[in-house]
């Protein structure tokens, strides 16, 4: 006996997106394009993998991504690169690189793809997940901030998500956030039995990392923690009341969230999240805010950005579309028999999907019982039997598989004439 081949399985966190759940992740991206390129975006496409120092430098050595969750490791010349774990920080890489703020700094990009982060796999969250982000450069006024607010929710409307609401905040600036720290790390100098050991050690570093714990203790006693919207400058007071006037003026549902902060260092002012209860305790299906100085930290010009990330698993999980609708079945399925019958068959099958009919044929030899049992079992609308017999009567039979109506076509223009009939026969079950 041979040696059994022990099967590769997937590396944990990961996960394969099969045929007939992959439709609905299309449908999704397809609308998102559509509305974000409606509101003047541009689609950019940046590296899976960039510097470590990239990331360490942006999204701050001493958050949880930085230090516990991303792919980091030396290539061949020692050189430290990370798999990226967010968009934002690569998109203003590319930006600043290329110069693209040399012509005109406003600018408004999307990308959508893979991101990667070691944390516990858990429902909805995956070590490869899935963004879709956009972001606008060169805008200081609120109501960027507030147009991709409304680009959220209207996207998660077309995509039938119900209960959806914005959670927004503001996060001050670097004139006002020091007092707000000072407050805090008061506040936090008696609760250290309360606070995890991160929150421990973080406390003194960074304080605000307290306010974005998950740990349910850590939590629990910020309860009573003193509130950045309560120490914001004129400014930062100024830019965030226009921030909810103007939601409020396109009907848009918020919540004032005291609580909420970004897990990321460059944030500054606006911060967001769009929460559903469709999603349970994970209930943050997007978020977003203000990164005003991440562009200067990064080596760029001092230029102003906003933008936000879509979770698209845990979107997909609630979506009102169902993946089966979405599945494409063919229109045809070209049954043949015999050499002659296989060789019309071949050349018709690929003539059929130039011109846009999904086309499919069995290529081995099969009986007609079995060629007809994978039609239906692929769901095709019609059926085109060709053979011997039908070669030389000069007529092919095309089957309706609801119906069961059979009719004669003949070989002579073939195609005009099966493209007329499944014109037809698609008018009538609309």
């Amino acid at each position: 006996m041979g040696k059994e081949i022990k099967m590769i399985q997937l590396i944990r966190g990961f996960k394969d997106i099969l045929p007939g759940e992959v439709e609905l992740w299309q449908q999704i991206e397809k609308t998102a394009r559509s509305l974000l390129e409606d509101f003047g975006f541009k689609e950019i496409r940046i590296p899976i993998m960039e510097r470590t120092e990239l990331f360490a430098r942006s999204i701050g050595e001493d958050t949880d991504i930085v230090e516990k969750e991303m792919y980091t490791f030396p290539d061949r010349k020692g050189d430290l690169i990370t798999l990226r774990p967010e968009a934002t920080a690569s998109v203003c890489r590319s930006y600043i690189q290329h110069k693209l703020y040399a012509t005109d700094p406003v600018r408004k990009f999307y990308t959508i793809g893979p991101m990667f982060r070691r944390e516990r796999p858990q429902k909805g969250r995956y070590r490869q997940f899935y963004q879709i982000n956009a972001e606008i450069f060169g805008v200081d006024s609120p109501l960027a901030d507030v147009e991709l607010i409304f680009i959220l929710v209207t996207l998660f409307s077309k995509l039938s998500v119900s209960d959806v609401n914005a959670h927004i905040n503001s996060l001050g600036c670097p004139e006002c956030r020091p007092m707000f720290k000072t407050a805090l790390s008061d506040f936090l100098t008696s609760l250290n039995e309360n606070l995890c050991s991160d929150c421990v050690r973080r406390k003194d570093r960074n304080p605000l990392r307290v306010v974005d714990c998950k740990v349910p203790a850590c939590r629990a006693a910020m309860t009573d923690a003193p509130s950045i919207p309560d120490y914001l400058c004129p400014t930062c007071d100024q830019h965030f009341e226009t921030t909810q006037k103007a939601l409020s003026a396109l009907n848009v549902p918020f919540v004032v969230d005291k609580g909420l902060v970004r897990g990321l260092d460059y944030y500054t002012r606006t911060t967001f999240e769009i929460q559903t209860s469709a999603l349970g305790a994970q209930n943050a299906i997007a978020g977003g805010g203000r990164y005003d100085g991440l562009i200067k930290a990064l080596g760029g010009p001092d230029i102003p950005a906003t933008g936000f990330a879509i979770g698209l698993d845990r979107l997909t999980e609630i979506a009102g579309s169902n993946s089966t609708d979405l599945v494409k079945t063919p229109d045809i399925f070209i049954a043949a028999l015999g050499e002659k019958g296989g060789s019309l068959a071949f050349e018709w099958n690929c003539a059929l999907c130039l011109e846009g009919v999904k086309a499919e044929m069995e290529f081995g030899d099969k009986s007609l019982k079995s060629q007809m049992k994978r039609a239906h079992r692929l769901g095709a609308k019609h059926v085109l039997i060709v053979g011997d017999n039908e070669i030389k009567e000069g007529k092919v039979i095309l089957r309706d598989m609801d119906t069961k109506d059979q009719v004669l076509i003949p070989i002579e223009d073939v195609m005009e004439n099966i493209k007329l009939k499944l014109s037809v026969s698609n008018i009538k079950r609309e």
